[in-house]
């Protein structure tokens, strides 16, 4: 059995994508990022971060003790490698997924995110900033859009992680200031994952956990600027 701890943000989706695709046993844990859940002791053990998604497998391989992971690539990695499915057994598909993936974690990932912060939340408006991320974001999308140009998936033929990687950063285009129309490859590929059964699944799941995503003045204070004091035990500041 797996225990996934989430919240409905592109990287939780991420991995219910995937739980939903293998068709496999689960438990999904609620962490409310807007109230604060995400700085419980309970969940830091798991998550050091304070960011969802977390995992713990209490069936790992080894036969061992439960293992808990964090970071949406590193268990999307894990799962796929458990699982042998949506990753290529094969030296140069390996590879490629391991590339796109990675792109994804350390490029689409935070850009598409700082788009979001300053578009959408930033308690005021700096035009710098929105500038910027919106059209990094726009440079993303053609990335994107050139590699899939002469194959249906962003590693080649067959549906991976990096897929699922990339498809929820991708849903929120409109709130980031791009249009699909602009992209032909990318739009293609996007509405093949949008219709895919376990992508749906994934999203209904979203819907029932999370009944209201606005995010309040009381949330932000949460979301946005914490400093280490958040994580110190009670009674402690951070480290000077």
């Amino acid at each position: 059995m797996l225990d996934l701890y989430y919240w409905t943000t592109p990287n939780g989706h991420k991995i219910t994508m995937f739980l939903e695709e293998a068709a496999l046993p689960y438990r999904l844990i609620p962490v409310n990022i807007s109230i604060g859940d995400q700085f419980k002791p309970e969940f830091l053990a798991i998550a050091p971060n304070n960011r969802i998604p977390a995992l713990v497998d209490h069936e790992p391989a080894d036969g061992g003790a439960p293992l808990p992971l964090f970071e949406s690539g590193a268990i999307l990695l894990y799962l796929a490698e458990k699982t042998g499915r949506f990753i290529p057994a094969d030296l140069r598909g390996r590879a490629e997924v391991l590339q796109w993936l990675f792109w994804q974690m350390a490029g689409l990932g935070p850009m598409l995110g700082q788009n979001h912060h300053f578009k959408q939340y930033a308690p005021e408006v700096i035009p710098y900033a929105i500038q910027r991320y919106v059209n990094e974001t726009n440079r993303l999308y053609g990335v994107l859009d050139r590699r899939l140009a002469d194959r249906p998936f962003v590693a080649g033929a067959d549906y991976s992680i990096a897929d699922m990687a990339a498809y929820p950063w991708i849903v929120p285009h409109e709130r980031q200031g791009q249009h699909l129309n602009d992209f032909p490859h990318l739009k293609r590929w996007f509405e093949t994952i949008a219709a895919r059964p376990g992508t749906v699944r994934a999203y209904e799941k979203a819907r029932s956990v999370n009944t209201a995503p606005t995010v309040n003045e009381a949330a932000r204070k949460i979301l946005f600027g914490q400093t280490a004091a958040a994580l110190a035990p009670a009674g402690k500041g951070s480290a000077s």
